[in-house]
């Protein structure tokens, strides 16, 4: 008998990437020695539970309207969520954008409207335009609960973690839209991890596989875009100007992963009138994850979900514990959905 390959471990970092991976069976279509790891890609998932005790708690407060995206009306707080406060009398509006929530401000003056803003580089700049909106319209009663994410950083403390060992990044071809390639580079020379940007299509991910399954048997380490119909190097050079003229890095908490440097987006000096943490001012205690919850593992891609005692008892799309459950990214989400 022939000598067992190595195995070759890839991260999909994008939780998109996650869903079409398992809604298509590409796993099935792998050979043994290729084995793709779920990553901390998905903006709900990582959301930490301080944050979102912090927006039912403003939820909780008179004359409130909360908007949100869907996933993250359900995600579990510490004791109750979103959902909960609303069946409890709370106004929470599902929304499908900044704008919506821009708009029911500006028609109820006597409302402070709070936007829940979760994401990454893709959704951010939408909502730093809507600010600039709301400055340029001077909506006072307008706010956004800044919860956003950048990728790079958890990258980087991926890339270095001896808890898990991963050959390649399968990049996320929405986020490199407005980023580019060029800070991928960085992680490539640094950490000797090959990266390919690809699209969301079955085609477009068996061939940014084949890309890094090359790089990795050939000791390369580079950056490749399979999705050169909407990537280039340089990114979108105004959604970036956008973003960073209403936000800038600070430390942030990731679900499971802790604190991570320059992670997070606050408002700049000249945009604290929309910032919904220094106007409402809600004291967060520390909290503990829900118990026999392993989703912060899960997302640096310790475990996988079958691993959880939880998953598919306890834990289910009806009645999540964790929000890798709840949200359509989520990489429980998907398992349950379409098997492992």
């Amino acid at each position: 008998m022939g000598k067992r390959a190595k195995k070759i471990k890839l991260m999909e970092v994008c939780g998109t990437h996650t869903m079409a991976i398992a809604r298509s069976g590409i796993k099935k279509l792998l050979p043994e020695e290729i084995e793709l790891i779920s990553g901390p890609g998905c903006p709900v998932c990582v959301t930490a539970q301080e944050d979102i005790d912090r927006a039912i708690e403003i939820a909780g407060i008179k004359n409130v309207i909360i908007t949100s995206f869907g996933d993250m009306i359900r995600v579990p707080g510490s004791s109750i969520s979103l959902e909960d406060t609303r069946l409890s009398g709370a106004d929470v509006r599902m929304v499908y954008s900044c704008m919506d929530a821009l708009s029911l401000a500006q028609n109820d003056p006597s409302k402070k409207v709070v936007f829940i803003g979760v994401g990454f580089e893709t959704t951010a700049p939408t909502i730093a335009a809507t600010v600039l909106e709301a400055k340029k319209r001077k909506v006072k009663n307008f706010f956004v609960l800044s919860d956003f994410k950048v990728v790079f950083p958890a990258l980087e403390v991926i890339a270095s973690s001896d808890k898990v060992k991963v050959d390649g990044f399968i990049c996320p071809g929405h986020v490199s839209v407005i980023t580019g390639s060029a800070p991928y580079e960085d992680i490539a020379v640094r950490y000797k991890m090959p990266c390919v940007i690809t699209g969301f299509e079955d085609n477009d991910i068996l061939k940014g596989i084949r890309a890094l399954v090359e790089q990795v048997k050939k000791g390369k380490s580079e950056v490749g875009i399979e999705y050169r119909r909407a990537v280039t190097r340089n990114g979108n050079t105004k959604a970036k100007k956008v973003l960073n003229k209403v936000f800038e890095l600070e430390n942030a908490q990731w679900r499971g992963i802790g604190e991570i440097k320059n992670s997070g987006l606050k408002f700049r000096k000249e945009y604290t009138e929309f910032d919904a943490k220094k106007h409402f001012k809600i004291k967060i205690h520390k909290t503990v994850p829900p118990k026999g919850c392993i989703c912060g593992e899960v997302l640096q891609g310790i475990k996988k979900p079958s691993e959880c005692g939880l998953f598919g008892k306890k834990c289910t799309p009806r009645s999540p514990v964790g929000p890798c459950m709840v949200s359509s990214e989520g990489t429980c989400a998907a398992w349950f959905k379409y098997g492992g």
